[in-house]
Parts: C-alpha cells; sequence; structure tokens
C-alpha cells in the first residue's frame, strides 16, 4: 500500500459488496491518514474517499465548538448548515446519545434539519476522543434505506482511524 504522500488516487474494487468496499476503503484511510496529526486533514480526506467511494449526497464533519452547538466542518457535497444545537436534527442526536444513529427516512425523522431537499436517508456517527464526543460524521443520501449496520460498523472504524492518537 502506497504512503500518504504518494497516494494520488483511491483504488477501489469495481464489482464488490458494500463490506468488501468498506474493507478496501478502510485500508487506504489507514495509508491516507498515517502519521498525519491533524484532524481537520484527516477529516477533509476521508470526507473526500467516503464520498468517492459510495457517492453519497453529502459527506462531512460537524465539530463540537462547545457544549451546546456542532459547527460545520470538513466536508464534501452541496452548502450545509453551519451550526446545529446539542440534541436536534440526527447529528445533534448522535452527538447527546454518543452513539451512532442512523435514519431510513429523513422525512419521518422528528426534529430533522433539513439542509438538502434531496436527502432521504442518513447516518450519524459520533467521532471520540478520550471518551468524549469531539465531532460527528454525517453522511446523507438522496435514496431511502441507504444505510445499514455494515455501513454504521465500517464508520465507527474508520472514525477511530482519523483521530489518531
Amino acid at each position: 500500500m502506497e504512503s500518504r504522500y504518494d497516494m494520488e488516487e483511491l483504488k477501489l474494487p469495481v464489482i464488490a459488496d458494500k463490506t468488501e468496499l468498506y474493507r478496501c476503503l478502510t485500508e487506504q484511510v489507514k495509508s491516507i491518514v498515517g502519521a498525519e496529526k491533524n484532524i481537520i486533514a484527516n477529516m477533509a480526506n476521508v470526507s473526500a474517499a467516503i464520498r468517492q467511494a459510495f457517492g453519497f449526497l453529502w459527506v462531512g464533519f460537524y465539530l463540537c465548538d462547545n457544549d451546546e452547538e456542532l459547527v460545520l466542518g470538513p466536508f464534501q457535497g452541496t452548502v450545509a448548515c453551519c451550526r446545529i444545537k446539542f440534541g436536534r436534527g440526527v447529528c445533534g442526536t448522535a452527538w447527546k446519545l454518543q452513539r451512532s444513529v442512523i435514519v431510513d427516512d429523513v422525512d419521518k425523522f422528528p426534529g430533522h434539519i433539513a439542509c438538502s431537499s434531496y436527502s432521504k436517508s442518513e447516518i450519524v456517527v459520533p467521532v471520540f476522543r478520550n471518551s468524549k464526543v469531539i465531532a460527528v460524521l454525517d453522511i446523507d443520501s438522496d435514496r431511502l434505506n441507504a444505510f445499514d449496520s455494515i455501513d454504521k460498523t465500517a464508520l465507527e472504524n474508520m472514525v477511530k482511524i482519523i483521530v489518531n492518537d
């Protein structure tokens, strides 16, 4: 596997099931992140890699700005909401619960924050450092029921890589 300095593009299998695609992507994320300690740089590259691999509508991070709200971080996709209150929407709920949240149909999620009318389903994965949520990974799809336990497990493992303690 290339080091993070000479990786120019992802090398993904053309035909693969989701589990295999995540396995391949995770190995490349490890290489991309490498020894990079800057979490913003890591979040930026991981957002791009996930979006490129799966073609999701929106992939990005919201950072814990204080104990009351998240602020928009590195992302790939259309413009997004800049701030989300603790416990509000899917992102704020995942932060409050300190666990991943999968929403099969965002129109049925109470208090969903619609940054894009094209978003149909969503997964949000908390990013922990020293047992504290420091950010959330937010992914939106333009398809209903786009996320499942395979996504949850793979993305939870992937966000551990970017923290790079």
